[in-house]
């Protein structure tokens, strides 16, 4: 199959993040082992309006590559255990990203990190160029089902209740 180009990711994230289902992430592991999974699951995070994305805190460490072009990785670490990853979208200084929650016989974000083997080392990669992971065409889910995202009371009801949860 076809590696999707940065450019797919350069777009708004509500156009990216339904488009992402069905697609197939590909890991190639340290012993060289490529596995594919269908994604399945994706929230989306639109930017420092959204109070439910940490781009609403503004460009820190953590959040620099949101910040940049779309198509590179962010990962950030929950509960000092889990590995979370999303893709950044949209272009430079327009910080957005796709979480992706649940891929193919691995349900939860957590879940899907430990499966992936992922660390910090994932950090800004480049998935039109990496040798470790990258995002494969596939044909469009068009039958899917939309719903609030989770977790993300926080940002108050506004934004708690966008319906920027994509899954099939």
């Amino acid at each position: 199959m076809k590696r999707l180009p940065n450019k797919f990711f350069q777009r708004d994230v509500l156009q990216v993040a339904p488009e992402l289902l069905g697609k197939i992430l590909v890991r190639c592991f340290p012993n060289g082992t490529e596995k594919r999974y269908a994604i399945t699951e994706v929230e989306a995070y639109r930017g420092a309006e959204d109070l439910a994305c940490h781009a609403a805190k503004g460009r820190t460490v953590r959040t620099t590559v949101m910040f940049g072009e779309g198509g590179h990785v962010y990962v950030y670490l929950i509960y000092g255990m889990y590995w979370m990853l999303n893709f950044v979208t949209s272009t430079e200084n327009i910080p957005q990203a796709v979480l992706i929650r649940s891929i193919e016989g691995f349900s939860g974000p957590g879940r899907l990190g430990r499966e992936l083997q992922l660390d910090k080392t994932f950090y800004g990669e480049n998935l039109g160029i990496s040798d470790r992971l990258w995002i494969e065409d596939a044909p469009v889910i068009t039958n899917y089902q939309i719903s609030t995202r989770i977790g993300v009371d926080y940002a108050g009801d506004e934004w708690a209740g966008k319906p920027w949860r994509y899954y099939f």
